[in-house]
Order: C-alpha cells, then sequence, then structure tokens
C-alpha cells in the first residue's frame, strides 16, 4: 500500500491530522520506520500523534520504545494511558500494565476493561471478578469480556448468573453463551439462547453446529447445516470434522465433495479424518491435490503416517516438511517424536530436539515430555535424565515420563528415587505414576517395596487401584515365583480382571511351569480375547516344555478352527541413520539374508565354542 505525501505547514490543522492518519496507517501496516518519519518531520505534535505512534510500538512489538515514548510525552490524556495498557496487555505484561492503570489520575471504562481482559487473558479469573466488582461504570464489552472469562475458567453456571443480569445482551455475549454450554456438552440449553437471539451472524450459526458436532450430535449438526442461510469455511470445516472424529467418513466425503472451495483447512480435516479411518493412501491423495500447503497440512500427514505405524514414511514426510522451509509446530513435532521413540532411533532423535531448540520448543512440558521418552527407548538415560533435571515446571506426566523410563530398563531403585523425590516437591502422583512405579519395582524384583506402595495407594492418593494396577502386582509376584499368590490376588481383586492381568499371570505360569494355573489364566484370557494369539502360544510352550504334545496339538487344531494366527515378530536396528527392519520367519526374502544367516552361523559356532547349553524349554514352538 503506498500512501500519498503530506506536506507539512506551520500551524496547520489540516497538515497535523493528516499526519497523525498516516502514523496510525504505517503502523497497522507494521511499518515502524515510517510511522517514526513521519512523527519526527511534523512540526508540531498532538497527544493524538503521541498516541499514535505508542501504538505502532506496540503493533511492532517494541513495547520498550513506546515506554520511552511514553514517558517523554509533554502532555498525556487517558487515551494514551489506555494505549500503553491495552499494548502491554496484547504482550503479556500484565505486571507493566497494572503499573500504568495504577498510576492513572483518571480511568474511563476502556482503562478498567483493558485490565479486565488482561487478567482473564493470563488466568488469573479472581483478580478479574475483583476488578470487575469495582468498576464503577460497566458497558456490553465489559460485561461480555467478564462472561468470557468465567466460560474460559469452566463457570457455565455463573456465566448465565451474570448474563442474565446483562442489561443489554449483544450477538457477542449470546454466542459467547451458544459455545460456553456446547464446551460442557449442554447444547440443549446451547440451543435455547441460539433459538431466542433476535440476530444469528455466521459466528453464532457457526458456534451451534460446531457445538452439536464436538458432542457428535451429528444429525442436529446436519440439520441447522443445510437451513444456514450463508456458509462459510469455517461452518463447512466443523461439519466435516464432526463426521470425521465420529469415524463417519462416507458422511464426511459426501460433504467435502459438495463443497465448492475446498480451504486449506477443510482439507487438512480430510487428512485427519481419512488418517483416523486407516485410509493413508486417500490422506495422501488429498495431501498431493493441495497446492499451497501449510504447516497444519504437513503435520497432519505425519500424524496421519505415525497413528497407522508407517513410521519411516512419517519420518521423510518430516523431512520434506523441513526442505519446503515449513516451520514444524507443535503436533508434527510431538508425532516425529513418537516415531522416534517406538522404533529407538536415536540419531534421528537428535535431530528433532536439535529443531526443537531453534524453535523454541524446548519449553513446551509436552514436546519435553515426548522428547525424554525418546532417549529412555533408546537407553540413554542419562541424556533423558539431563533434560527432566533441567526442565522447570515439571507437569505430573514428565514425573511420569522419568518413572516409567526407569521402570522400562528394571532400574528400580532410580525410579523410586524419582517418586519419593516427586512426593518431596509437593507433586500429588496419579494412576499412571503408580503403574509405572509398580512396574520397575516388578523389573527389579523389589516385592517387599511394591507390596507397600499397592497398601498405600488408596489412603495416600485417594485412587483406587484398576485392573492395571493388579496387573503390575502379578507380574512382581509372578517374576518372583509367587504365582499362587498372584492367583489369589486375581480372585479376590474387587474390579474384573482383564486380559492384561490374566496375561500376566500365564506368562508367570510359563516362567516358573505351573501348568495348574496356566490353564486357568489361559481360559479366562480367550474368554476376553478369543482372537488373541498371546495365549495359545503361551499354553502351547507350557505344554512343549513337558511333553504334552497331544494338548500342543489340541491348541493348533483350536487355532485353526477360530482362523487364529501368530502375527510375526519384528525388529530393527538404526545403522548409520538408515533403519534396518528385521520379520521373524522371513529372512529368504530379506534382500541381506545371506549376511544374516552367515552370521547367525557363526554366531551359533561361537557359542557352542565357548561352552554355552541351550535351554530350549523356553523357545516359543511354532504353533502356527
Amino acid at each position: 500500500m503506498r500512501l500519498t505525501p503530506v506536506r507539512f505547514s506551520r500551524g496547520s490543522t489540516a497538515s497535523i491530522v493528516a499526519a497523525n492518519s498516516r502514523i496510525t496507517c504505517h503502523g497497522r501496516l507494521g511499518k515502524i520506520d515510517a510511522a517514526r518519519k513521519v512523527f519526527d518531520e511534523m512540526h508540531e505534535h498532538t497527544v493524538v500523534s503521541w498516541n499514535s505512534l505508542i501504538s505502532a510500538y506496540f503493533i511492532k512489538q517494541q513495547p520498550q520504545y513506546a515506554r520511552n515514548l511514553f514517558e517523554r510525552m509533554p502532555k498525556r490524556n487517558t487515551t494514551s494511558y489506555n494505549a500503553m495498557i491495552s499494548g502491554y496487555i496484547k504482550l503479556g505484561h500484565l505486571d507493566e500494565a497494572c503499573a500504568i492503570f495504577n498510576s492513572m489520575p483518571e480511568r474511563n471504562v476502556v482503562s478498567w476493561t483493558s485490565m479486565l481482559r488482561g487478567y482473564i487473558q493470563a488466568g488469573a479469573i479472581k483478580e478479574a471478578e475483583l476488578l470487575y466488582c469495582r468498576m464503577p461504570e460497566k458497558n456490553v464489552i465489559s460485561w461480555t469480556v467478564m462472561l468470557c472469562g468465567l466460560i474460559q475458567d469452566g463457570r457455565i453456571n455463573d456465566a448465565r448468573k451474570l448474563f442474565d443480569k446483562m442489561p443489554v445482551k449483544d450477538v457477542v455475549a449470546r454466542t459467547s453463551m451458544v459455545s460456553g454450554y456446547c464446551r460442557v456438552g449442554r447444547t440443549a440449553e446451547a440451543r435455547e439462547i441460539f433459538d431466542d437471539m433476535p440476530r444469528r451472524n455466521v459466528v453464532a450459526w457457526t458456534a451451534m453446529i460446531s457445538g452439536y458436532a464436538h458432542n457428535l450430535q451429528l444429525d442436529l449438526a446436519r440439520k441447522l447445516f443445510e437451513v444456514m442461510p450463508s456458509k462459510n469455511e469455517v461452518t463447512w470445516t466443523a461439519m466435516l470434522t464432526g463426521y470425521t472424529q465420529a469415524g463417519c467418513i462416507l458422511e464426511a466425503i459426501d460433504l467435502f465433495n459438495r463443497m465448492e472451495e475446498k480451504s486449506v483447512i477443510a482439507c487438512n480435516a480430510m487428512i485427519i479424518g481419512f488418517g483416523q479411518c486407516g485410509m493413508v493412501t486417500e490422506a495422501r491423495n488429498v495431501f498431493d491435490q493441495i497446492l499451497e500447503k501449510d504447516d497444519g497440512t504437513w503435520s497432519s500427514m505425519v500424524k496421519v503416517y505415525e497413528q497407522n505405524a508407517f513410521q519411516l514414511e512419517a519420518l521423510e514426510m518430516f523431512r520434506s516438511m523441513q526442505l519446503a522451509n515449513v516451520r514444524p509446530n507443535f503436533c508434527s513435532i510431538i508425532s516425529v517424536l513418537a516415531v522416534c521413540a517406538s522404533l529407538a532411533i536415536i540419531a534421528h532423535g537428535k535431530q528433532v530436539h536439535a529443531k526443537m531448540i531453534r524453535t523454541h520448543f524446548e519449553t513446551d512440558v509436552f514436546t519435553v515430555s515426548a522428547l525424554i521418552t525418546v532417549y529412555v527407548k533408546c537407553g540413554d538415560l542419562a541424556k533423558a535424565k539431563m533434560i527432566f533435571d533441567s526442565f522447570e515446571g515439571k507437569d505430573i506426566g514428565l514425573w511420569n515420563s522419568m518413572i516409567t523410563g526407569y521402570a522400562q530398563h528394571g532400574l528400580g531403585e532410580e525410579a523410586l528415587q524419582i517418586f519419593h523425590d516427586m512426593h518431596m516437591m509437593g507433586m500429588i502422583p496419579d494412576e499412571i505414576t503408580y503403574i509405572g512405579v509398580l512396574s520397575a519395582c516388578g523389573y527389579s524384583g523389589m516385592v517387599k517395596e511394591g507390596r507397600e506402595i499397592f497398601r498405600t495407594m488408596s489412603m495416600n492418593a485417594m485412587i483406587n487401584p484398576t485392573a492395571e494396577h493388579y496387573s503390575c502386582m502379578v507380574d512382581m509376584l509372578g517374576r518372583a515365583g509367587q504365582v499362587v499368590e498372584a492367583f489369589e490376588l486375581i480372585s479376590n481383586m474387587p474390579v474384573e480382571a482383564d486380559a492384561v492381568v490374566w496375561g500376566a499371570l500365564l506368562g508367570a505360569c510359563r516362567i516358573h511351569k505351573n501348568l495348574e494355573i496356566a490353564e486357568i489364566a489361559a481360559k479366562k484370557f480367550l474368554q476376553l480375547e478369543a482372537w488373541n494369539s498371546g495365549p495359545y502360544i503361551l499354553l502351547s510352550n507350557i505344554y512343549a516344555s513337558t511333553r504334552r504334545w497331544e494338548d500342543v496339538a489340541k491348541l493348533r487344531q483350536a487355532m485353526s478352527l477360530r482362523s487364529v494366527s501368530k502375527s510375526p515378530g519384528c525388529s530393527w536396528i538404526e545403522v548409520d541413520r538408515i533403519v534396518h527392519i528385521f520379520t521373524g520367519g522371513y529372512i529368504i526374502s530379506h534382500p541381506e539374508q545371506q549376511i544374516i544367516i552367515f552370521l547367525l552361523e557363526r554366531l551359533d559356532c561361537l557359542l557352542k565354542e565357548s561352552g554355552y547349553c541351550p535351554d530350549f524349554s523356553f523357545v516359543l514352538h511354532d504353533v502356527d
């Protein structure tokens, strides 16, 4: 945008007004140097000139220059103070805004409302309520800002009381209540307010349709969508997202095909929808057809590959994203870290770690937790602990990641130390914490400590043990050879044992060759998951180890009749940043089969030469 030059004449009101207008216009366009040049060339400044340049500096996110200008002002009015307060609030500098507000000789409703907005934006709802009660004058904006604050805080009933007291209810206030009710699942009350609205704009319609879709009331959403007088891309996308979240992919496809103009947002929603239904090829087709991809497009495709176990494709997509000079976002970072953890590939994990530092994601607790998981899965516990120790503001998820990491590597004492540190820091453990620490006790043979933690769990943390906690206890007792006690624990469980619990007991029976309890555990397991090959394989190997070949044959026959088959095992290793994948039973199809067979034979010879005598009783026998 090119602005017409202004000729300044000393004392001319018209030229001053024109110059002030140019400062404002340059400021809104982010051209702070041009705005300052106009200001400096003025022969005379009014308070509007100063205020306009102050606002321009805040738009450019240069609060220090705005403050210097404010301090130099020969004369200030209420608008000057309001410009400073509003600017600081928009940048999240609440303390500085408070200082300006408290120094004001006179305040108007704009001053009070700006501070109210600042407190709510910072999540300081109690301070906002106190300020609201002190306000000498309120307008519809003040009422609406406070209303939105209560809704944001999850206090929908208090918001309704305030809404009912409002002398004037505009479309923004009514729409806020519609969104608030929908957010907590009270769509009937949201619809009442929507129906009572004297005037509805596209935002109000979209809020109601989105609310229905978010709560999976898709029939109601679609009926409202069809009678909506004017739809925008947000409305189409809301309806589309509702279908994809509910797994109604055919309806989503139909709606997507009806769209005259398919926005990037709608395409991204469709990519995610296809991914949730396992339709990876279809998701990629939509991705390839988007001409102008945004960061959401790339991260959606990375997520689709990751959640459908296309790990290598996810890594390649993330690499292509960087080559396209697209800055990774939160979703893509989390997805690619999950892939690195799943494959245990440290080199790629370190690359993502470096990218996190460059893009300032290392300050986000969720990405840091995912990063710790990567280092844990790759066996670099020292690095994981270093990241954990250096991160301030640890949440429960971060503590759990570290406890679980130590548990997975059999480091029970280290896991318990983190657990105790948690208590010292005043952090209250959750269900996941206890699963992690009980697992650590099981892997490390710390039965006494595990029993005590399990006993005190419900008393100290007010957590009722779930099937997962009992599974940890069964596994711990089973590893220690106390199979009978583990079986008795299951028999006395206050909750119904699931397949994981019976699987843990069956695994213990295999190790300690307790055939009687193994048969009971396998029967219970198969009643819950008849399609699962695990209990067949474990019980078959127990039978085989005791030479009960007839029973082995019966199990094979049962598997065949029920069309149960064992999925081949899979492993991988990263060498020189290349991931090599190996599938059990398929060596002959591997491109490097000759080298693999040669090395296996060589290892077999070395084992025999060293005097090793293999114990075949624990070999998983072929039951396919």
